[in-house]
């Protein structure tokens, strides 16, 4: 079934998320566009029922007032403005508007169905993927995350055999993650898998590289160059299936906005790509990405996973990654993770990780003056991603927690744990 469309034009509003996510939770769908967006291409968009002008603090971009084509506002959809004046608009507001007033908008002047929920959605994306890929196949990066998972479960839905996974080890990953794939995936699903350790190529490509941005490029421009080499062993294969989500192009920026940091799958691709993308879940935000994996009967354990950035360890190995560090982080890793579990966190705190900063502070050891690394814990709530909030965890298991690391992990001689709220700080640190 066909989903009635809000289009939201960002025209420099920093909530534009908000505002997407308040229609969605009223049953419409919506999908937040560029400004400059053309009538031919909102036409091309299916069920498209109204639309929202949403500007804001980031209007004026290059010393320009960015506004929509006169063009949008007789292409016969109904049309209300948030946050700045224009005459061309009968209906305006300075700050979003309540529920109720939204009510009103999409089913009153709308005439907008209460549709948008995830059974239609992927019904939907299933329709779409068949449209878009035919008889041909698509290679997907399957990295056991949430978001692949789930992209995956779609795909086979959509185009069963016709979906190759692909799962590259790079090195980054968390302790007996790798193995862990290939269990459930190959062994458990019988999914299409094809394994590849990239572990030394990846950590030579990254050696002496400190720059956060540079690292995230570089491995996601390798991932490309892996999944182009495993291509051209196979036949067919023209589309790149990725686990993209709404907060992920957000963060990498958009016309009005500046980037916070560039994703893998976003800000790293190469401009030579040579896949057509495949990308069904670009518009969900992550509570939405784990409810269609619950639809599409995934296990709950999978869906519920904790998130794990595509470049892996890589970005919680701060500055250059040696290899020492990163041994050292996967094995702190995953004591906090085991910690968590007993305690029953793991259901309950939607983030947790390690992260190791690029310097050695003095301790004792033995009786000995010892230099040893830190470990920083960082555990955070949120619905979406987009912000969070810090879970306060009792200071007996954060003693525990500590003694094990300091002890399992000789190479580590101080545990912090970091408290910063997403805004100021972002979730991950790099």
């Amino acid at each position: 079934m066909k989903q009635d469309m809000i289009v939201i034009l960002d025209l420099g509003s920093t909530e534009n998320t908000v505002l997407a996510r308040q229609i969605r939770d009223l049953g419409v769908y919506s999908e937040i566009h560029p400004h400059d967006i053309t009538v031919e291409e909102l036409h091309a968009l299916d069920n498209v029922k109204g639309i929202i002008l949403n500007g804001g603090e980031n209007r004026i971009v290059d010393g320009v007032v960015v506004e929509v084509s006169d063009d949008i506002y007789t292409c016969g959809y109904p049309v209300i403005s948030i946050d700045h004046p224009t005459a061309k608009c009968d209906v305006k507001y300075d700050t979003l508007p309540s529920d109720e007033v939204v009510k009103d908008f999409l089913f009153n002047v709308c005439k907008a169905e209460a549709n948008w929920n995830m059974k239609n959605f992927v019904e939907d994306q299933v329709e779409l993927v068949r449209k878009q890929v035919g008889d041909r196949k698509v290679l997907l990066a399957l990295s056991g995350g949430v978001d692949s998972s789930v992209v995956a479960a779609l795909l086979v839905k959509a185009i069963g055999d016709q979906l190759v996974c692909v799962h590259v080890n790079h090195g980054l990953m968390r302790k007996d993650e790798s193995e862990n794939v290939v269990e459930v995936f190959q062994n458990q699903l019988h999914a299409n898998l094809i394994y590849v350790d990239a572990t030394e190529r990846f950590l030579t490509k990254l050696e002496g590289v400190a720059d956060p941005e540079e690292k995230r490029k570089i491995i996601g421009g390798e991932f490309i160059r892996v999944f182009e080499e495993e291509a051209r062993k196979l036949e067919g294969i023209d589309f790149l299936g990725q686990g993209t989500i709404y907060p992920d192009i957000i963060e990498s920026g958009t016309k009005t906005a500046k980037c916070v940091k560039s994703h893998h799958n976003v800000g790293g691709l190469p401009e030579d790509l040579q896949f057509d993308l495949v990308e069904p879940l670009a518009q969900l935000f992550k509570d939405e990405v784990r409810a269609c994996g619950i639809e599409l009967g995934l296990p709950a354990e999978m869906v519920y996973r904790q998130p794990f950035p595509g470049p892996g360890l890589g970005v919680r190995c701060l500055g250059a990654i040696t290899r020492d560090r990163l041994e050292a982080l996967r094995e702190a890793d995953a004591i906090l993770r085991d910690e968590f579990a007993k305690a029953g966190l793991d259901k309950t705190v939607w983030q947790y990780f390690v992260a190791i900063p690029d310097f050695k502070a003095v301790g004792v050891r033995n009786h000995e003056r010892s230099m040893g690394y830190m470990a920083v814990i960082r555990a955070v709530n949120t619905i979406d991603a987009m912000t969070a909030t810090i879970e306060r965890i009792d200071y007996d298991l954060l003693e525990k927690i500590v003694d094990r690391i300091t002890a399992e992990v000789p190479s580590i001689n101080r545990v912090v744990y970091e408290i910063t709220k997403k805004p100021v700080a972002t979730i991950e640190f790099e």
